[in-house]
């Protein structure tokens, strides 16, 4: 049996190594993988070339915005470049999908910076943004964690010379999700940020 696979796999080269590729995607498993190959190379061969067309130029023209760090396709993103947007507030974030999880709630109109790694450019990089801002507010948007809360304290102390007012976003328990569900770090960060009702 599994001398007939290595045969098949063999034969179909080019086609198991789009399965393997497909696979190496977050949260594609190996059945997904090949379902997705097949549906490309068999049902709609159009689609997966506007895929491979769309990865190629998205590959070619995305690259990280000289200020937030984030993703653009100039020097600076439409964030970064719009005047309207409130330098005084200026939100940390892990990664270049946090920004664009925040936009779309709506809710925030401030700047960004993408802190991925605790790095002396980092922390340069940040510096000069508060001072070319003129930030008034530092909003750490961070997974909560043990980890993190040790890096938004170094943070804090690194740049307690600047007049920051420091703040999180808050965490806890999401909507409709029972008690039972939810891990003790959030549920202990929504009994210690509980409000007034």
């Amino acid at each position: 049996m599994k001398k007939t696979r290595m045969c098949v796999e063999r034969s179909l080269t080019k086609f198991y190594n789009l399965v393997e590729a497909l696979e190496s995607l977050p949260s594609i498993g190996k059945k997904s993988a090949m379902r997705l190959a097949f549906y490309m190379v068999r049902e709609s061969p159009m689609d997966a070339l506007r895929i491979a067309h769309a990865i190629e130029d998205a590959l070619s023209s995305t690259r990280l915005c000289q200020k937030c760090l984030g993703l653009s396709e100039d020097e600076l993103c439409h964030i970064c470049s719009d005047d309207l947007r409130d330098k005084g507030v200026l939100c940390l974030v892990q990664g270049a999908r946090d920004i664009s999880l925040i936009e779309e709630s709506g809710e925030y109109e401030g700047m960004y910076m993408v802190f991925d790694q605790l790095s002396e450019s980092n922390l340069a990089h940040l510096k000069d943004l508060i001072g070319e801002y003129g930030t008034k507010e530092l909003i750490f948007a961070f997974t909560p964690s043990l980890q993190n809360e040790a890096l938004l304290l170094y943070i804090e102390d690194q740049l307690q010379h600047f007049d920051l007012k420091f703040t999180k976003i808050a965490q806890g328990v999401p909507t409709g999700v029972r008690l039972e569900n939810v891990d003790s770090l959030s549920l202990a960060k929504a009994i210690a940020d509980r409000v007034e009702v």
